[in-house]
């Protein structure tokens, strides 16, 4: 079998940051996915699963009521805890989600009551949430990059 691209990454220098991932073409229409990457691989805590999910959540419905709408494809965690995909129509940049993601994360550090979808007929787990976590891991991230913006993965 063929390796896959995102496990030919050097997860060892690897930073949280907003990379290109992948795109992929099928009848012209060109998909582009982000990883949004939060916390350091293999040198840092993952997300609690909680707040990893409250950030599912909020960040899915910043993103599919923003102005962008129309291009979003998919929102959704990473299975390593360290981030999230965002997957958009488009042959697109980091620097072009940038704002977005910007948007999002101060979307979430601003976030005030019920966690949209958490409910027992919304979702299949929706007592498992963190608004508290969240937000901290959305600050982390605003503050990384703002201080340190990345969007080429490491050679």
């Amino acid at each position: 079998m063929d390796r896959i691209a995102s496990f030919c990454v050097d997860h060892l220098n690897l930073y949280p940051g907003i990379y290109v991932s992948r795109r992929d073409e099928k009848n012209g229409v060109v998909v582009t996915t982000f990883d949004l990457r939060i916390t350091a691989p293999n040198r840092e805590p993952v997300m609690d699963q909680p707040a990893l999910h409250t950030i599912e959540h909020l960040g899915a419905t910043f993103l599919r009521n923003s102005s962008r709408k129309e291009e979003v494809i998919y929102f959704g965690p990473m299975g390593c805890r360290t981030g999230f995909y965002l997957v958009m129509f488009g042959d697109l940049e980091s620097a072009d989600v940038s704002d977005l993601v910007l948007d999002m994360l101060r979307f979430i550090i601003d976030f005030e009551g019920d966690i949209p979808g958490a409910s027992a007929a919304e979702c299949g787990n929706y007592l498992e949430q963190n608004l508290n976590m969240a937000k901290f891991y959305a600050k982390k991230y605003l503050q990384e990059l703002t201080d340190h913006p990345r969007f080429n993965y490491p050679e």
